[in-house]
């Protein structure tokens, strides 16, 4: 499924069949090497009908390290802090999200660290960074 295709599944979702909360997105960064590399879960439940969860899963359109995929925050209010999550530790940039800045770690930190190609700084290195 495109990405573009999943905001109107992800509306149908919520209006038609109501699964009206979005409780978890995550991210999986599969190992180097593999296509596509990266994976956005997201489980929803119903709260007036009390079903769920639907485990919905989005592996983002390419291998390259720079990715994005569209926001779900016009659809559900939960997301905007779970997509910023996301970007501050994946790096994966959601489009039209309104406030897409980092969240855990500082505005001057250049890496993610969830992906599993992070290489930490050395101890010195990271002091340094901490006084800044």
């Amino acid at each position: 499924m495109a990405a573009a295709d999943l905001l109107t599944v992800l509306k149908a979702l919520r209006d038609e069949f109501g699964f009206d909360m979005l409780v978890d997105l995550t991210a999986i960064d599969w190992a180097q090497g593999s296509s596509p590399r990266f994976t956005v879960v997201y489980h929803l439940f119903s709260m007036t009908r009390k079903e769920g969860p639907v485990v919905l899963r989005m592996r983002t359109p390419n291998r390259t390290d720079d990715v994005s995929l569209p926001s779900f925050t016009p659809i559900w209010r939960s997301a905007e802090f779970q997509e910023r999550e996301a970007f501050d530790l994946y790096g994966i940039v959601f489009d039209g999200h309104p406030d897409l800045r980092r969240i855990l770690m500082w505005e001057g930190f250049t890496d993610h660290p969830m992906r599993k190609d992070y290489v930490p700084p050395p101890d010195d290195d990271l002091e340094e960074l901490r006084e800044r």
